[in-house]
């Protein structure tokens, strides 16, 4: 750790002035968010994971500090290549239209809350605004070529993407904290809610044990079980979401593997809920609704993020998986390509 710190040191002493700056900007804004999305972390059971993102998010930048550095070198490199043309005017009208409109929208998350104090529309605006202003604070402050730049062949080829998208987890993932606003959120858990519902008092019935639904009570012979908006699976969703975020960030590398982790992940948390309501529901038709107070509801509800945290680290070597190629064995004079 302390080799890490040094060289953490080291990298911002070498960074550019205007992109050291950008970066000091970014790390205040997002202190910011942290300490605005901090009442709803205390509040709410559902966002108590949010204490780890701030953790979470320093551990991935400090995990990427020597690609961050190595791409770096790369914007400032003799020429280094640039859009030119349409694409270079369609970057800077993005993200100059990304700042302002950050900067609008983190201003009035700041007068939401300067006047009517912690709020889900506020914290949501805030942390849109902190979002917008860091990722264009960063294209825009990236370092110029040395020389004369050349022309990229394309977008990827700017080295400035790639800078950029190193920050995408740590600057992203506040969304995932950040607690919607009231009426998506009470909309979404209402239609999860339902589904739930739906699917345990369906599969009740093809296994042939009699159970009323009545909205979203089940009767069930030794007593109704009413399942409440907490076992709608909106709770698990966010912490499998964040939890699936932050493994794509740190253990894959290719955007479709991460995208396919991230979904992996809310799939892996709607079946692990429903999994939850068929079991809570069967405990309690056996052994009385009673049953399913307490202890045996808690332990249901972290098995949930256990369980996909699990299926995601089996899954991981899947997607990771390389196939060999197609190569013949025996080269031209016996040489072997490296990978």
């Amino acid at each position: 750790m302390p080799k890490l710190l040094d060289d953490v040191r080291g990298g911002l002493a070498r960074m550019p002035g205007a992109f050291r700056a950008a970066l000091g900007l970014a790390l205040g804004f997002m202190g910011f968010v942290a300490w605005d999305q901090s009442h709803w972390w205390r509040l709410k059971d559902d966002y108590s994971f949010g204490w780890l993102v701030p953790a979470f998010a320093g551990f991935v930048l400090f995990d990427r500090w020597a690609r961050i550095e190595a791409a770096l070198a790369a914007c400032a490199a003799p020429e280094s290549p640039r859009v030119r043309g349409w694409r270079a005017w369609g970057c800077g009208l993005f993200f100059g239209a990304m700042l302002a409109g950050g900067a609008l929208f983190f201003l009035l998350g700041a007068f939401y809350r300067a006047g009517a104090g912690s709020s889900q529309p506020g914290t949501l605006a805030l942390t849109l605004g902190m979002i917008g202003v860091v990722l264009a604070l960063l294209w825009l402050n990236a370092p110029e070529p040395a020389g004369e730049a050349r022309a990229a062949t394309g977008l990827l080829a700017d080295p400035r993407v790639r800078l950029t998208g190193w920050f995408l987890f740590p600057v992203l993932v506040w969304l995932v904290s950040a607690p919607m606003v009231s009426v998506v959120e009470s909309q979404l858990s209402l239609f999860l809610l339902r589904k739930v519902v739906t699917v345990v008092s369906f599969v009740f019935e093809m296994l042939g044990l009699p159970v009323e639904q009545q909205g979203n009570v089940l009767v069930l012979p030794k007593g109704s079980v009413g399942v409440e908006d907490a076992c709608s699976g909106i709770r698990s969703l966010t912490a499998c979401l964040f939890a699936g975020s932050f493994l794509a960030a740190v253990f894959v590398e290719r955007l479709w593997q991460k995208v396919t982790l991230v979904v992996a992940a809310m799939g892996f948390a709607v079946l692990t809920n429903l999994a939850r309501g068929l079991f809570l529901t069967g405990w309690a038709y056996a052994y009385g609704p009673a049953a399913i107070e307490g202890t045996v509801h808690d332990i249901a509800g972290y098995a949930v993020l256990g369980l996909t945290v699990a299926g995601l680290l089996c899954l991981l070597p899947i997607i990771t998986l390389r196939l060999a190629a197609a190569e013949p064995d025996d080269e031209p004079g016996g040489a072997k390509p490296q990978a």
